[in-house]
This record gives structure tokens, C-alpha cells and sequence, in this order.
């Protein structure tokens, strides 16, 4: 260590005598340990005495306020309108999957690959052994998402309200974002970006019972629940579809039978009106599904077995609204029941999910075309005990 001393200082050091230098170097670590005792003991009367701190603590505030206090630099100004959470939000295309036991989640559609027809898919959802995922519907963020249950109430949600899981993760039990009823049940669910009264909501249940309602009804829809459709009691809600006054229905039953009709032979009723009958069916015979048609689509029909085909428009004939309709499907103990009827494009992909959780994504153009009286191609090779839960189509809107 350097010290800087002049010749003159380094000599007079080193004529001192050596008893000396300790000497004056022991007063030195006496006088800083006296120091230091003193510190302790005013730290102790310190933290002892409340007063003493808050004094300690105005007088340095006031020292700092003498050396950097000025005017203010910032400025605070009122805001126009509020601040949308929506607007914080990536608008992105999700799906989002629902079990038979209420769980419920969302995924980015990117998620899925996309595979040849036959597959054997990928595992999107684990769930327990006596659950399965039943519903799966295709949308974005910013959708809005209704939740129409079998005793025919509507629930709303944001779809970003559903939170988003790991693939296989199970989700989120669908009674802590909504306030269902003992016993109530999800039963068709769709998202809409806008309601607006040119378009309305055509309601179809097991019994055949159809309904149109102006979509603009229910705009108020809330997260604690609205009546949709009033329901004898031992009906249920099937399917619900957006329609336009111009636009054809179809409606496809667990035998096989379907049937198509305008829409402007639905007329327009209430929000909680019960409708009319849509199809007639035979003894056992229920609706399975329902979907709007349209002109230079074919007609998708799949079976709970893993079958489907898709047949040409033109084999089907408008119906008047009522009639018993006409063959869509041969179903076998092979095939078994049909599941759902979907109006497909060629450039359109569906995803498929089993009841075990297993799901496919495919191009529809891989699926063969036949006749309404045949029994379709095998779309995914479904393990023993499994079964097709449902169905989505992907397109590009």
C-alpha cells in the first residue's frame, strides 16, 4: 500500500521506537471500538422508540426534498371511453373441446397436424375412464361463445374467457364458468362474431322440433342464463344453426332418415316459444343432427363407428317442412348409428374426436363420395369400446 509519505515523514517513522508504533496504533482500535459501541447503543434506543424513527425518517425526506425537489415534469390527464380487455387480447383461431362430464378447454387449431384419412390420431384431451370428449367447435378469441344447454337455456362467454390448457390436459370443469342447474347439461354450443337482426338462431330438438328466433333475442344472453327454447318435458335440445331467411336446413336421425326444407317454412318466433314439429319419425328414431345447406356443397355423414361418406347435393330433394324424408345413410351394427350430418367443401378439413379422447384432423377431399343407400369408408380406426363423440369442420372462415 502506498501512503504518499516525503522522505522527511518516512525517516521520522522509522526513528520511533517499535513500542511506540503499537502504542499508537492499540489507541486507534480502542477509539474505533468505542465508536462503534456508541452506534449500537443509539441503533438500539432507535429501533426502541417509534418517534425516534419517524422523526429519523422526516428528516432525511425533508433533506431529500431540499436537495431534488422541483416542479412536477409529468403530466396526468383524463382518458377517453374505457379500456376493452378484448383489445389486449391476439385474436387467433382456437379450438375448444368439451367433455361428457362438463370439462372444458381451449387449444390454438395449430395444435393438430393434419393427417391422411384412416389415421389413428393424436391424444388432444386426457380424460378419466367413464369420461369423453363430446362436443368440439372451431372459432377465435374474440368469438363470442353460447352454450345452449338440454333443458334449453343459453349461456354466454368470450371464447379467451375459456382458459387455454396443454393439449392433453384435461381443463377446466365448464360449472366454474357458468352457473348450470343440478342436472343441466351442455348440449350444442356455437360462437358467433356479431349479432345482428338479419340472421337468426333455428333450433332443433330430439323429438323434431324446430324453432327460428332473430339472433339480435340474444344479444343479452348472460353468463347467469337465458331461456332458448321452451322444451316439453321429455325433449331435449339437439342442435343449433345461424340461418338466413333464404337458407335450406337439413335434418339427419340416428336411423339414417333426412330431410330438407326452408327455412322460411319455420316461422319466426320467440325466445322462448316451443316451436314446430321439422321431421316425423318412426318408433325409436331421434334427431341426431342438423346443418345448413348449402348449394355446391356435398352432404358429410358420419356414424358413431367411425364411418362416413360424403354424397352429392343433388341426390336430395327440398322437403316440405313435417315430411318423414328420405335415406341419407345405411346403417349397420357395423357402421352403427349416425352421429352427424355436416355441409362440406373439398378444400374443407374436419376434426374428428372419439369418446376415449383420440383425436383426427383430415382433408374432406380424402373422404370418398357415394350414394345416399351405402354405408361410407372408414375415417378413423377406432380401438375396441371407442366410439366418434363429434365432429367440427375447419375452413378458412
Amino acid at each position: 500500500e502506498n501512503f504518499n509519505l516525503s522522505e522527511k515523514q518516512a525517516q521520522v517513522i522509522l526513528d520511533m521506537k517499535l513500542q511506540r508504533l503499537t502504542a499508537l496504533e492499540q489507541q486507534k482500535i480502542e477509539d474505533e471500538y468505542n465508536e462503534l459501541l456508541g452506534k449500537i447503543d443509539y441503533y438500539k434506543k432507535v429501533l426502541s422508540d417509534e418517534q425516534m424513527v419517524l422523526s429519523i425518517i422526516k428528516e432525511e425526506i425533508l433533506a431529500i426534498k431540499e436537495k431534488f425537489g422541483d416542479k412536477r415534469r409529468s403530466t396526468i390527464t383524463a382518458q377517453d371511453g374505457d379500456i376493452d380487455i378484448e383489445d389486449l387480447i391476439a385474436e387467433e383461431d382456437v379450438v375448444i373441446t368439451l367433455t361428457h362430464m362438463g370439462y372444458i378447454k381451449r387449444l390454438p387449431t395449430a395444435t393438430y397436424r393434419n393427417q391422411r384419412r384412416g389415421g389413428r390420431g393424436i391424444t388432444g384431451i386426457t380424460t378419466r375412464e367413464e369420461d369423453f370428449v363430446e362436443k368440439i367447435f372451431v372459432g377465435t378469441t374474440h368469438h363470442v361463445v353460447l352454450f345452449f344447454t338440454d333443458k334449453g337455456n343459453v349461456y354466454k362467454l368470450k371464447a379467451y374467457e375459456i382458459p387455454e390448457t396443454s393439449r392433453t390436459a384435461r381443463g377446466i370443469a365448464i360449472v366454474n364458468l357458468l352457473p348450470l342447474n343440478p342436472g343441466e347439461k351442455v348440449n350444442a354450443v356455437m360462437t358467433i362474431n356479431d349479432f345482428d337482426d338479419a340472421r337468426y338462431l333455428l333450433f332443433a330438438t330430439k323429438s323434431g322440433m324446430v324453432k327460428k328466433t332473430l339472433l339480435s333475442e340474444y344479444a343479452s344472453s348472460r353468463r347467469t342464463g337465458l331461456i332458448a327454447i321452451t322444451l316439453k318435458d321429455d325433449d331435449e335440445l339437439i342442435a343449433v344453426r345461424l340461418v338466413n331467411k333464404n337458407d335450406h336446413v337439413m335434418l339427419g336421425t340416428t336411423h339414417g332418415k333426412g330431410i330438407i326444407f326452408p327455412v322460411e317454412d319455420v316461422s319466426t318466433m320467440g325466445r322462448t316459444a316451443q316451436g314446430v314439429i321439422g321431421i316425423r319419425m318412426d318408433e325409436g328414431d331421434t334427431v341426431a343432427s342438423m346443418d345448413i345447406v348449402k348449394e355446391g356443397l356435398d352432404v358429410l355423414v358420419i356414424t358413431e363407428k367411425g364411418f362416413g361418406k360424403r354424397t352429392a347435393l343433388s341426390e336430395f330433394r327440398s322437403q316440405s317442412r313435417g315430411g318423414k324424408g328420405v335415406i341419407i345413410q345405411k346403417t349397420t351394427e357395423k357402421t352403427g348409428k349416425v352421429t352427424a350430418i355436416r355441409m362440406v367443401d373439398e378444400d374443407d378439413e374436419l376434426m374428428l374426436c372419439t369418446a376415449s379422447g383420440i383425436m383426427l384432423r383430415m382433408d374432406v377431399s380424402s373422404i370418398s363420395k357415394m350414394g345416399r343407400n351405402t354405408r361410407g369408408v372408414t375415417l378413423i380406426k377406432l380401438e375396441k369400446g371407442d366410439e366418434l363423440a363429434s365432429v367440427a369442420v375447419v375452413n378458412e372462415d
